[in-house]
């Protein structure tokens, strides 16, 4: 068997056996060297499973353990999975703890083929009739998945267009960033660049280029945005490079009344999003 193919041609089966080739693919999916090589990832918890099932996701396998339970979302996602012509593995007490994450353990996950968008073209954003006009957030060398997880979470709330990840980011399908996402993998385009595509890419957005930087002379509140927008936010500790910097076209900053100069990445980014989305958002 391929490292990167699941065994067998789908159907339910019990499991009791660590293993099993298709248990210690799950579990080598911890390793983001894995999820590279298979271009596959790990989602866990039935809210996160229904999500992506609304969002038209199929799996390639679901694990269901002992207390997976009969409720009508268990055969839900039997269903769904047998539609998918996908491994169902029940999976014992033993199996599950070597499966499931440590801190609050679900006995329901799957496996799913990793998506990445294509970078958007910017003509194509300059004459979209779109209800909402586009908004890209570009994050550069960040290394917390948990805050990756988390900006698409609110990505999804503020209704923008994608995430770009640029230069060494985090991997949006660690499991870590796809449980903080709270299913919203499933829901926002991710692309992917190097330094060097998206400085040429950001020279040719039609609206404004907008990075957070503690050198920005303008309050983030008072700007005057050009639609559509790309938001640049940097790395946790250093911010953004000096090349990404001199690409924005405005750099705003967040005003602080305490002794710290910067905030979360995840919550400056959803601060700067909702901003962005002022004019756009009613209750």
């Amino acid at each position: 068997m391929a490292h990167n193919e699941p065994s067998g041609s789908g159907g339910r089966r019990a499991i009791t056996s660590l293993q099993n080739d298709n248990v210690k693919l799950i579990r080598a999916l911890d390793m983001r060297k894995t999820r590279r090589e298979t271009g596959l990832f790990v989602a866990e918890g039935t809210s996160l499973l229904l999500t992506a099932r609304g969002h038209g996701w199929s799996p390639r396998m679901l694990v269901t353990g002992p207390d997976a339970g009969t409720a009508p979302t268990a055969a839900t996602l039997a269903e769904w999975a047998r539609s998918a012509r996908a491994e169902h593995l029940d999976v014992n007490a033993a199996v599950l703890e070597k499966l499931a994450a440590k801190d609050n353990p679900q006995s329901v996950m799957a496996v799913f083929e990793q998506r990445w968008a294509a970078m958007p073209d910017p003509a194509a954003q300059a004459e979209s009739r779109a209800a909402l006009p586009a908004l890209w957030i570009v994050l550069e060398d960040i290394r917390d998945p948990g805050n990756l997880g988390t900006i698409l979470r609110t990505a999804d709330a503020a209704g923008a267009s994608g995430i770009i990840l640029v230069g060494s980011t985090c991997d949006p399908y660690a499991r870590e960033a796809v449980r903080a996402s709270m299913g919203s993998i499933f829901a926002v385009p991710v692309a992917r660049c190097d330094r060097t595509a998206f400085l040429s890419f950001a020279g040719r957005w039609p609206g404004d280029v907008i990075g957070t930087h503690l050198s920005g002379q303008i309050d983030y509140r008072s700007a005057n945005y050009r639609e559509p927008a790309l938001l640049v936010m940097g790395n946790e500790g250093a911010g953004l490079s000096p090349e990404i910097s001199a690409a924005c076209r405005k750099l705003v900053r967040i005003p602080m009344a305490g002794q710290l100069d910067s905030l979360n990445l995840a919550v400056a980014t959803a601060l700067m999003l909702f901003e962005l989305r002022r004019p756009h958002l009613k209750l």
